[in-house]
């Protein structure tokens, strides 16, 4: 600009932005106050950070991602739910009892039902599935036998050629005059192709469906984004529920093949519990149902009245040894005042003596989790990681790199699963004698964003079949070594620190 108005403009674009940093200095003052209330140290630095060095957008990004809070009618609802789980836990214990369990596992059983209402409970029969088309097949055919409800809850749902059968039997049911109620995460669903038609399949079967953990505001209200359902659960009568690691989409997840290693595969573990505990899992369900829609599912019958012999009857009348046993279930996620799952896990880990083998496909864990991990290999216990060779997830591999050194300088045994398999199962096993699956993995997502869903089992029958899982997964690994991973090239180290940087902003 020419003329005398050239000085009057310089002197307000010098005024505007005196003002904005000005603002942004308040705000990083302000927050230096505020940010760290109830948040851990590293957390709060980082998110400090942002905002000083991204002026106004770092703000954005924390008013976007920086609590992992519900709004307030979510845990309005969560926590009145819960008041009616523990009444009805009372009865339950009043009408059925509780069988004691191992001195040494006791202290884990009460941290559990402290946290989150639900006791241990005996005589559950458990079937482990690894076999992933069969076992959708498996649960459609469970839904085949459904006589009163059917309830699902799947991170990531998707309509095609391997879960087709699985909807129809859903519809079957309906037609039979079965309740059927379906929940899925949004984010986790609609990123896969053929989402519409997904919707539109649901609609036609004429079930009860909704979408978890909605972007849109109005739908859910003024949440962080990223928060996710991450449970993965189906349960008939009451009676029997499957429950894990597995999502309801076909195995490649309709991605395209990967240039170096092909098609990606997902391997995964599903159980499938028939007994008590089946009603553990139909109240998370039922908690999710009230949370997402304000309605109580209601149906079923009183729980002190169920009978569960019946489902071992022909195995016991053609001989067989049936295994019966004690579980307790751990629901998790950002509904609850605590990190269950964390908790549990670290937990375990203190109380190990002998050997721990974990298996998680994302693996970047807090403080807290890897002392409790390098402190049990330091006071002689063995200690075995099974991941995969390759992620799906950039950023999230490259955070999880960043750990392999430090631990297999203490002495962790990392396994890597071989490509073009992404080992998906999520469990851990202790000294021979309890075992946790389910949907949660070893990092700080899992730990405060996701609702995730843990089975604790009590006892050494079912910790032997989950060895030979362990085992499998050990013949279809490669064990990596402290000399290859320190030969790596530096600008892969860099990499790997910097994603890992990414992990502590939660």
């Amino acid at each position: 600009m020419i003329g005398p108005f050239a000085f009057f403009s310089d002197t307000a674009n010098l005024v505007t932005i005196g003002v904005l940093y000005a603002v942004n200095i308040l705000i990083v003052i302000v927050t230096l106050f505020t940010i760290g209330h109830n948040r851990r140290p590293m957390t709060s630095v980082a998110w400090l950070l942002a905002i000083a060095l991204i002026p106004y957008v770092g703000l954005l990004l924390f008013l976007l991602f920086g609590t992992n809070h519900l709004p307030k009618f979510r845990r309005r609802r969560q926590a009145e739910f819960e008041q009616i789980l523990r009444s009805a836990t009372e009865q339950l214990r009043n009408e059925v009892g509780l069988t004691p369990i191992p001195e040494q596992l006791r202290p884990i059983s009460q941290l559990a039902e402290n946290l989150t209402a639900i006791p241990h409970l005996s005589g559950n029969r458990l079937e482990i599935k690894t076999s992933y088309d069969e076992t959708i097949d498996a649960m459609a055919a469970e839904i085949d036998r459904a006589q009163d409800y059917v309830h699902v809850i799947f991170y990531a749902m998707g309509y095609d050629e391997v879960t087709e059968g699985f909807f129809d039997a859903l519809e079957r049911a309906v037609r039979r005059g079965v309740t059927v109620r379906v929940l899925y995460d949004q984010v986790g669903s609609f990123r896969y192709p053929g989402y519409r038609r997904l919707k539109r399949r649901l609609d036609a079967i004429g079930c009860e469906w909704h979408r978890l953990y909605s972007i849109w505001p109005w739908e859910s209200g003024w949440q962080r984004i990223d928060l996710r359902n991450h449970r993965k659960l189906v349960v008939v009568d009451g009676r029997v529920a499957w429950m894990g690691s597995q999502n309801l989409i076909a195995r490649d997840y309709h991605r395209k093949p990967n240039r170096q290693h092909g098609q990606m595969l997902w391997q995964d573990l599903m159980l499938r519990v028939a007994g008590p505990m089946a009603l553990g899992v139909d109240a998370v369900f039922r908690s999710d149902w009230y949370v997402e829609t304000g309605h109580l599912a209601e149906d079923g019958e009183d729980p002190t009245t169920l009978e569960f012999a019946d489902l071992d009857a022909s195995d016991r009348a053609a001989g067989h040894e049936v295994e019966l046993h004690d579980c307790q279930l751990v629901p998790s996620g950002p509904g609850y005042e605590h990190e269950n799952n964390l908790r549990l896990f670290a937990q375990l880990l203190y109380q190990a003596r002998e050997r721990v083998v974990i298996a998680s496909p994302y693996f970047a864990p807090d403080d807290s989790m890897r002392y409790a991990i390098t402190t049990a290999v330091q006071r002689g216990v063995e200690v075995h990681l099974h991941v995969s060779e390759v992620g799906d997830q950039l950023f999230t591999q490259h955070a999880q790199q960043s750990y392999y050194e430090e631990l297999l300088r203490v002495g962790v045994h990392v396994w890597l699963y071989r490509a073009p398999y992404i080992l998906h199962s999520k469990h851990m096993t202790v000294d021979g004698e309890v075992s946790m699956v389910g949907s949660s993995n070893m990092d700080m997502r899992s730990f405060t964003l996701n609702a995730e869903m843990m089975l604790i089992v009590y006892g050494q029958r079912f910790a032997e079949r989950m060895a030979w899982v362990e085992h499998f997964y050990r013949v279809h690994s490669r064990k990596l070594t402290l000399d290859e991973w320190l030969a790596r090239p530096r600008m892969h180290v860099a990499f790997d620190d910097l994603c890992r940087l990414t992990s502590v902003v939660q």
